[in-house]
């Protein structure tokens, strides 16, 4: 049986034989002993777990996302950090800000190759906009900064030719995947990946053109699995609820996203439409939800 392994932002084809087992993810022994990795595997059951929502536009301002900041404190900025990582070879870089200078970079969405980091984009590849109108628009000012430096998956932010970002912008897999076909199959394991683990939606046209292409030129695409994403937990919380001496569950009122992660568990909340929710790690039958994690639920 063969198979093609998205592994972050490689792809891989393997043969297997049945009854063999095979992990795929992690890149090195310390990235897969650093983290608790979670979810992936096929790609078309990964994608079965991502809810279908109509996008959500209104209140957009990028600004609301802080990218480019040193949130990990290492003294480089998200952008350098991806300079430095995603160079084939060893980068030049200033120690003064860490700024890279130099290095050879082969841009994934078109196979082009440069030298010169000005010709280099960052991408987002959810992008920011796309992002926020998938659900980004609920969460607390730390989370959208955390996404928008994202550099403990690979697969969230990527080193490309600058005017193929541009021709991207802010598009889905509905209306525009990379000009390099060969990179199809990865670009849309790694979409999945991303909307899966950051808990963001996807609207029907988007859903559906990608099972359409896991159905034909991607059938078989495997999805290497994820770490949790950095502070989810602080997502949809008000102060009380995240208070580490806080001793009861919040009040209602604070403002919730249905199916969004929360805490604490049995903190409740209201949503736009009046109705109530609780934050539980089981649904409204009492079947827990199979990551172990709270969501809110109406209760």
């Amino acid at each position: 049986m063969k198979l093609r392994i998205v592994a972050n932002g490689a792809v891989f084809a393997v043969t297997l034989s049945l009854g063999a087992t095979f992990v795929a993810g992690a890149t090195s022994r310390t990235e897969a002993s650093n983290s608790v990795k979670s979810g992936g595997g096929a790609g078309f059951s990964v994608l079965q777990t991502i809810r279908i929502e109509n996008e959500r536009p209104a209140g957009y301002v990028r600004a609301l996302f802080e990218h480019w900041r040193d949130i990990d404190g290492d003294g480089c900025d998200a952008r350098e950090q991806v300079l430095k990582r995603d160079s084939v070879t060893l980068p030049q870089v200033d120690p003064y800000k860490c700024k890279v200078i130099a290095g050879d970079w082969v841009s994934p969405y078109d196979g082009a190759r440069w030298s010169d980091p000005t010709d280099i984009d960052i991408d987002h590849v959810v992008a920011l906009k796309e992002a926020w109108d998938s659900g980004a628009w609920a969460w607390s000012a730390a989370t959208r900064n955390a996404y928008a430096n994202d550099t403990t998956d690979r697969r969230t932010l990527l080193a490309v030719t600058d005017n193929v970002n541009q021709q991207k912008s802010d598009k889905d897999p509905s209306n525009w995947v990379p000009p390099l076909k060969s990179y199809v199959c990865t670009y849309l394991g790694n979409w999945i990946s991303i909307k899966a683990r950051w808990n963001l939606s996807m609207d029907q046209s988007e859903w559906g053109r990608i099972k359409n292409l896991l159905n034909s030129s991607c059938a078989g695409l495997v999805i290497a699995p994820w770490s949790e994403a950095p502070l989810m937990g602080t997502m949809l919380t008000s102060p009380t609820a995240t208070s580490p001496t806080a001793t009861a569950p919040a009040s209602v009122g604070v403002s919730v996203y249905p199916g969004a992660w929360c805490k604490p568990e049995g903190a409740t909340g209201v949503y736009t439409n009046g109705k109530s929710y609780v934050c539980a790690k089981t649904n409204a039958s009492g079947v827990a939800y199979s990551d172990g994690r709270a969501r809110w639920r109406q209760g």
